[in-house]
């Protein structure tokens, strides 16, 4: 059975709406699950950035949640998933409790404050903006450096003067009835592989700005053991995994884990304590699939979605 692309927005049951600020170069990226869906994260970086984490716990009381958020402005942005609460409590998505709804949003962001400027970050109206361009009609959703993506960087030990620019993009699959796609914004301090050939595509620039350093980032880190580089924690790739594949919290932390090979498998260095790697899986039908097969097309989805993030 051969694979067929598709678009991430094709999966069904989800509405994704975007907004950015080009000259403060920070934005926030909604995705809105309005019957609820199960989902799970697994965190692999040292530094995240990230709001209500805990109800994804297989351990915590909720089965499902209402919206996930990626976000610009690290944790100053995380203002921007009240937002999106407010949107959705507005429109009675959520769980009723007495006289109000109550959505469950997850939020996680990318350090993107020394790209743009460092006093303008993803707030409440941002949050609020982008889920009512969700609900339009078929979102606003587009691959590029807008939504979380639009102050994405990666390569940046040798500082922001030799970063490469990136982005947030998505790729998807149909195997069958069965769908998986992903959303990743890149923002990583390793330099992008292309997972298919191991070529190095961007990174570090070299002191012209004109191409790739010579120089891999993690050759550059081997030679900093003596001294690593200081103040570098302003990264974090994060990302998300929709499938139409029926599974549950605990099935969908697994599955988030095993999306992070992708990540492995594209960013080197990766899943350093200056990065807050994230991933987040959402379940949004009823098909019947394995979840090593459904795994195994989240890593391969992932790379290529990783891949279109650093080619806008």
């Amino acid at each position: 059975m051969k694979l067929k692309e598709i678009s991430v927005t094709s999966i069904g049951n989800v509405k994704i709406g975007q907004t950015e600020d080009k000259k403060a170069m920070t934005g926030v990226t909604v995705i809105v699950a309005p019957e609820g869906a199960p989902c799970g994260l697994d965190i692999r970086g040292g530094g995240p950035a990230g709001r209500e984490s805990g109800l994804l716990d297989p351990l915590a009381a909720a089965e499902v949640i209402h919206s996930v958020v990626l976000g610009g402005g690290s944790a100053f942005g995380l203002e921007a998933a009240s937002g999106v609460m407010q949107y959705l409590s507005e429109h009675k998505i959520g769980f009723p409790v007495g006289d109000v709804v109550v959505p469950l949003v997850c939020q996680s962001d990318i350090f993107d404050l020394g790209i743009g400027r460092s006093d303008v970050y993803p707030d409440k109206s941002m949050g609020y903006k982008a889920t009512e361009l969700a609900f339009k009609k078929n979102g606003n959703y587009k691959d590029g450096s807008v939504g979380a993506g639009c102050g994405a960087t990666v390569g940046k030990l040798l500082g922001a003067d030799r970063c490469w620019k990136s982005g947030i993009a998505s790729y998807a699959v149909e195997l069958g009835e069965l769908k998986v796609g992903a959303i990743i914004c890149t923002n990583a301090i390793g330099d992008v592989y292309d997972a298919k050939n191991g070529k190095r595509i961007a990174g570090v620039k070299n002191e012209k700005g004109t191409g790739l350093n010579k120089v891999s980032s993690e050759e550059l880190l081997y030679d900093m053991f003596v001294k690593p580089p200081v103040g570098m924690t302003t990264n974090t790739t994060i990302g998300i995994i929709l499938t139409n594949a029926k599974f549950n919290k605990t099935q969908l932390c697994k599955l988030a884990g095993m999306g992070h090979d992708g990540y492995a498998r594209s960013i080197r260095p990766v899943h350093t304590s200056m990065d807050g790697d994230s991933i987040y899986a959402m379940s949004l039908g009823d098909v019947e699939a394995s979840l090593d097969v459904v795994g195994t097309l989240a890593n391969h989805v992932i790379c290529e979605a990783i891949k279109r993030s650093v080619e806008v």
